[in-house]
């Protein structure tokens, strides 16, 4: 989903609680990685591997100038001869350490060895963030939960849009007005930028 498209969702979404909701979650993610300087570790399920929010985390942590946002996708299934951004396994849960920050995204609530692992990052000193499951297990061990029901009106793969698109919005400016003026030159780029052509 590029900028204009969350800009007509925002639009869309003004009064209800999701873009406060998903601004405040955002602040949360992005004050606890940059007050330490990064250390941002992203996992999902074994049924449910949250790849595209890693992609956007790096997109926003580039164009925001907030590295610390930029994440480890954290794998069930990693195998050492994956890519190096694919190949890092639930191992590096179980070393996480004060300073470092775990997202666990699941649809529904993680499973008992990642809740262990999960439990274990917390007591290290890890700031455990859970988006998307309202379990009660894993809402317990967080620091900060956004939860995202099945009955609510907007599912999981659009908040995590609008969270990652916050978290690289609320970013304070090191320069200030460059990094505003250069996001408003590419979106000016992206929109005037003919169609791609068809072969």
């Amino acid at each position: 989903m590029d900028a204009v498209r969350v800009a007509l969702l925002r639009e869309v979404l003004a009064g209800t609680e999701w873009l406060g909701a998903t601004r405040r979650f955002a602040g949360v993610l992005r004050g606890s990685v940059v007050s330490h300087g990064g250390g941002l570790l992203l996992v999902g399920t074994p049924e449910y591997e949250p790849w595209h929010l890693a992609a956007h985390l790096v997109d926003e942590a580039a164009w925001s100038g907030t590295p610390e946002l930029a994440p480890t996708l954290v794998r069930h299934d990693a195998r050492p001869s994956d890519p190096a951004h694919l190949a890092v396994g639930l191992g590096r849960i179980e070393a996480a350490r004060r300073g470092e920050t775990l997202l666990v995204v699941s649809p529904q609530g993680p499973g008992g060895p990642l809740l262990e692992r999960v439990h274990d990052a917390r007591r290290a000193g890890a700031t455990v963030l859970a988006l998307g499951s309202a379990d009660g297990d894993l809402t317990a061990m967080a620091h900060e939960t956004l939860a995202v029901r099945e009955e609510s009106e907007l599912d999981l793969d659009t908040v995590q849009h609008l969270v990652s698109a916050a978290a690289g919005e609320n970013a304070l400016p090191a320069a200030r007005g460059r990094r505003l003026r250069d996001r408003l030159a590419r979106l000016a780029d992206e929109l005037t930028a003919p169609p791609p052509a068809r072969w």
